[in-house]
C-alpha cells in the first residue's frame, strides 16, 4: 500500500495506467485523462490498483510554463510526470494543499481529483 498516502476515501480501480507506463506504489498516475495515486506497484498482468481520490504527499514542481509558486489551494497538473501549475500542457490533477517556492520542488498535501 502507498506509503504517502495521509486521507483516502473510497474511490480505487485496478487499470493499466497510460502514464507512467510502469508505475510503482505512490506514485502520481494517469488512467488516461483520470488521476490518481498507485497504491500497488504495476502486477504482471500490466493493472496496477490506483486511488481516485484522497490526500497524498507528492512532489509538485513550482512551475507553469515559466517559474511560478504553487499557494495551498491551486489546481494541479500532471505534466509529462511532474505535478506542476501548467495548465497548458499538462492533466487536471487535484489541489495543492501547501505552497511551493517558484522554481523550486517540494514534497506537499495533494488532493487528488476534481
Amino acid at each position: 500500500m502507498a506509503t504517502n498516502t495521509e486521507h483516502m476515501w473510497t474511490k480505487s480501480l485496478s487499470v493499466p495506467c497510460t502514464a507512467p507506463t510502469t508505475p510503482n506504489s505512490g506514485d502520481p498516475v494517469l488512467y488516461g485523462q483520470l488521476p490518481g495515486v498507485a497504491l500497488i506497484d504495476e502486477q504482471a498482468d500490466g493493472l496496477t490498483t490506483i486511488a481516485l481520490d484522497g490526500v497524498f504527499r507528492l512532489p509538485v514542481k513550482g512551475e507553469t510554463t515559466t517559474n511560478a509558486a504553487v499557494n495551498a489551494g491551486d489546481i494541479l497538473y500532471y505534466d509529462s510526470g511532474v505535478i506542476n501549475k501548467d495548465s497548458s500542457n499538462g492533466v487536471r490533477f487535484g489541489y495543492a494543499l501547501d505552497a511551493v517556492a517558484s522554481g523550486a520542488t517540494t514534497t506537499i498535501g495533494v488532493l487528488v481529483g476534481y
